[in-house]
């Protein structure tokens, strides 16, 4: 050989190096599978070796569902057919970037079917997921909001102990007091006005007082333990600014013999909370007319 023939060689192997990948690129390919995923001009295929294969779409791709006894024709279809689940055949050939391009896209009528079936029910499936997401969350929000509410009523019951404990400890210091007199006020369930029938009573009292020397006159309100307590509390807490707005409008009780009203809730409840009668017996506000033990020189 001349040198001259050898560089033709040479050149020749060259060419064929050069033009090898494309040739394999341009090589047809089929898989068969089945779409488990769809986005866009792409479509994910799990190959019946169990491979996972993304083959690309393009505007030139033949799409045909088959037809005849010996599957030779084929009926032209959307790419819109090509849903998850549905067995496919593809030819197509790989581009230069090493992905498979389908040139044909074939399958049966009734596997399209049977895919259409299976996306009907997972789409069922994710609305009643949905549902049941919707309705965990306002099950959620229901459930803060409880969570929110008892949260406010443990700390309104720890207000109203809080109150209750410093009345207590407020007429606790009324020891060196002896009880002149003393008037008691009921109450029907849920009310704080004051029956006209103590009224009369209530000024006696406060005429009464005014003959006891350096008297100071105490009013506690209470109530049942029906309801709730943080009504309650209120409730003995108007009660008894009822009484006391009486003496001292009716009675004309000075401001400086008054002890500020006490609140007592449903603590020291005189009356059986079973029974309607003792419910009506804590329902109520006591009067007392007070006297230092210092003044009286007893």
């Amino acid at each position: 050989m001349n040198r001259f023939t050898g560089s033709i060689a040479t050149c020749v192997a060259l060419i064929g190096l050069v033009l090898f990948p494309a040739v394999v690129a341009a090589q047809t390919v089929t898989i068969e599978g089945l779409i488990t995923g769809r986005s866009g001009d792409s479509l994910v295929i799990q190959t019946k070796d169990n491979l996972t294969m993304v083959v690309g779409l393009t505007d030139s791709t033949d799409v045909g569902q088959v037809q005849g006894v010996f599957k030779a024709r084929h009926k032209e279809m959307s790419m819109a057919a090509l849903i998850p689940g549905l067995a496919v055949k593809v030819e197509g050939a790989y581009d230069d970037h090493q992905q498979l391009v389908a040139k044909t896209v074939r399958f049966k009528g009734d596997d399209l079917e049977r895919a259409k079936a299976i996306e009907a029910g997972m789409h069922q499936t994710n609305q009643q997921v949905q549902q049941n997401q919707e309705e965990l969350e306002k099950q959620n929000a229901a459930l803060k909001a409880q969570r929110e509410a008892l949260q406010k009523q443990q700390e309104q019951v720890a207000a109203n102990k809080a109150a209750i404990d410093a009345a207590v400890a407020r007429f606790g210091q009324l020891d060196d007091y002896y009880i002149m007199d003393e008037v008691t006020v009921y109450f029907g369930n849920g009310k704080v006005s004051v029956d006209p029938q103590y009224a009369p009573q209530l000024v006696a009292l406060a005429e009464k007082a005014k003959n006891v020397q350096g008297y100071m006159i105490e009013v506690k309100g209470y109530a049942s333990v029906t309801g709730s307590a943080a009504t309650n509390q209120q409730l003995s807490e108007e009660r008894a600014d009822s009484v006391a707005n009486i003496l001292l409008q009716q009675g004309h009780v000075p401001l400086t013999r008054m002890l500020a009203p006490g609140a007592m809730g449903e603590s020291e409840q005189v009356g059986n909370a079973k029974t309607a009668e003792g419910q009506a017996e804590n329902r109520r506000v006591v009067v007392r007319v007070l006297q230092n033990k210092a003044i009286s020189g007893v």
